[in-house]
């Protein structure tokens, strides 16, 4: 049973996620032969305050390219 935990910060659209789960689970299925009914994939939505990278939180890092 595959299972997959993506995490990205929020902001994604609705088609957006289903085309994520669609493809990753075509993926399993092309790649490793899984089943669909099989695979499971969860998107959890992060704040961009709670995301650090570089040495400050995702937030501040957008502020200042923008």
């Amino acid at each position: 049973m595959p299972y997959i935990n993506l995490q990205i910060t929020k902001g994604a659209t609705r088609e957006q996620k289903a085309q994520i789960v669609k493809e990753f689970t075509e993926t399993l299925v092309t790649v490793l032969g899984k089943k669909p009914e099989h695979t499971h994939i969860v998107i959890q939505e992060i704040d961009e305050e709670n995301w650090g990278f570089a040495s400050v939180l995702t937030d501040e890092y957008r502020k200042s390219q923008g």
